[in-house]
């Protein structure tokens, strides 16, 4: 299995921390938030191969990082240089599938958030299901639910409902950008974005997916950190004590 890392954003909400430098090399303790994605995916030893996407900008950052990593890091750039000729992560997703001619199962996951819980207990879990799988939390505040991706799953975990940033939400279950696409539906990028998916949203081909495969619902057994702003990055500095194996 491979690994993508969405890291070609600007985090502008971030600034001026990001202004010059790449979101997921900010450090979080003593290590940079890839680092604590990455050395977890190493020590799982499910991965064979990390992908780490960037923008032209911020690329030369990876490339120095990438010498200190002991598995197999390939850098795709996807060449832009702004916020506004962003490509969007499915965009990003399917470039990086169609340059490396990708073939088999695809973990993919977002560049800018940290878990207090191994990503190999959700490789178990897709390994079980040999089906498309995303992960979820529980959310009590739906007004948060607002403003992510919430689902609805069966008493097997399978997804039944999936609806982007929901007006109204009726599940407490929120799905982030944490994903193993099943090899047979990899090729279903391309024909997603072509059918009108949103190219800046990466759960927008779950929302396409569910209704034309099965995918499983893995709820994380821990928490996720996700650092948007200045407020929780400065929230995860102050409350994140690593990884729970």
């Amino acid at each position: 299995m491979k690994c993508l890392i969405l890291a070609a954003g600007y985090a502008t909400r971030l600034y001026p921390l990001t202004e010059n430098f790449p979101k997921p090399l900010l450090k979080v303790l003593d290590k940079s938030i890839m680092d604590w994605i990455v050395d977890d995916l190493e020590e799982s030893g499910k991965i064979d191969e990390i992908i780490v996407v960037s923008n032209h900008k911020f690329i030369h950052f990876f490339e120095e990082w990438k010498e200190t990593k002991k598995t197999k890091i390939t850098l795709i750039d996807d060449g832009t240089t702004s916020n506004e000729n962003r490509l969007g992560a499915m965009a990003d997703i399917q470039l990086v599938i169609e340059k490396l001619q990708i073939d088999e199962d695809l973990m993919v996951l977002a560049g800018d958030n940290v878990l207090d819980f191994s990503l190999k207990r959700f490789i178990d879990f897709f390994e079980e299901k040999k089906r498309t799988c995303v992960t979820s939390y529980y959310e009590e505040d739906l007004n948060k639910i607002k403003k992510c991706a919430s689902i609805k799953i069966d008493n097997n975990n399978r997804v039944l409902e999936m609806i982007e940033k929901p007006a109204n939400p009726t599940s407490h279950l929120c799905c982030p950008a944490f994903y193993i696409y099943a090899k047979e539906d990899v090729k279903m990028v391309k024909k997603a974005i072509e059918e009108g998916c949103n190219i800046d949203v990466p759960g927008s081909f779950i929302n396409y997916l569910y209704t034309r495969s099965e995918i499983y619902d893995y709820q994380m057994p821990g928490r996720r950190y996700d650092i948007g702003n200045l407020e929780s990055y400065e929230f995860v500095n102050q409350n994140y004590k690593g990884i729970i194996k």
